[in-house]
């Protein structure tokens, strides 16, 4: 017996581990402005999956998460029972720390983005018209500035190219009123409680994206939760209005992809070995500082 795959995404893979559950993988693979790069960068996919696991016990009382178990005998006996048969280990794609069992969620078709300072796509907006997701703000605002009060900013899901930004009216336009005001207001909390903790870690949670989905009409947290990959990640004490930010996250990727001539559309360009390492160690001491955890012993962890 084998599982099924049923989506491949730019960095996780999802099966079919039946009894409603998915197995969620993920991988060492990252892209940038939607393009997958050729080289992984090491260690990402477990520090996905070890703070995805943290964060949805550290909010559980915010909303429910939809992670049943990271151990992987557990997983094995849950996927060999809902599967009706026996179960490999060559058949359970990550089990050294980078696989979760979850349950399926009906998932809402809008990113669920909390935005607390000004940086990204936002600032961008904000300097060409004044504007976050079509709201004025005050003027002179500069780029890591501290927003008035954090704002719950979401985009459409693209099945191709870009998510696209978009107000709340059109955010209740494509998941409904009642749907698109529980996002908001769980969302918003979700980044209170999240930015309070990393901030008793030294960072700032600049902004970070929420994926949501009813489980038997509940609406629950899916997906990765602020990591590196959702979120920007800054160390508090180095942070200057006005000037980039340094960052515990995939921003600096970004920042050199942007900067060596590339323009945006495959194939990508080789990632220096350094701007690999240097990668993989931010992550990694990104889930060690939030969590004071070691990822080492994450592996054989039994969250």
């Amino acid at each position: 017996m084998s599982l099924a795959r049923i989506h491949s995404g730019k960095v996780r893979e999802l099966y079919d581990a039946g009894a409603g559950l998915l197995l969620m993988v993920a991988s060492d693979r990252v892209s940038a402005y939607d393009v997958i790069f050729a080289e992984p960068i090491p260690e990402k996919g477990r520090v996905l999956t070890a703070m995805t696991a943290f964060w949805c016990q550290e909010l559980a009382d915010v909303a429910p998460g939809t992670v049943v178990t990271a151990d992987p005998d557990e997983i094995r006996r849950a996927v060999t029972q809902g599967r009706g048969g026996l179960l490999e280990d060559s058949q359970l794609p990550g089990a050294d720390g980078r696989a979760l069992l979850v349950r399926r969620a009906e998932m809402l078709s809008i990113e669920c983005i909390v935005r607390g300072y000004l940086a990204g796509q936002a600032y961008d907006e904000y300097t060409a018209r004044g504007t976050v997701h079509g709201t004025r703000l005050p003027p002179g605002l500069r780029l890591a500035d501290r927003l008035p009060e954090p704002m719950f900013t979401p985009s459409t899901k693209a099945k191709e190219g870009h998510d696209l930004n978009i107000g709340f009216d059109e955010a209740a336009h494509v998941v409904g009123r009642r749907a698109a005001h529980e996002a908001r207001e769980i969302s918003l909390s979700l980044y209170e409680h999240a930015a309070a903790r990393v901030a008793a870690a030294g960072f700032i949670l600049a902004d970070t994206k929420f994926e949501l989905g009813y489980v038997e009409g509940v609406l629950c947290l899916c997906d990765e939760v602020v990591t590196p990959d959702s979120s920007r990640l800054w160390p508090a004490g180095e942070v200057i209005p006005g000037e980039t930010p340094p960052a515990f996250d995939k921003q600096p990727l970004r920042d050199w992809a942007a900067s060596c001539g590339w323009d945006k559309r495959p194939p990508p360009p080789a990632i220096p070995l350094d701007v690999v390492r240097a990668t993989s160690e931010r992550y990694v001491a990104a889930y060690e500082r939030v969590t004071a955890k070691r990822l080492a012993d994450w592996y054989g962890a039994r969250p």
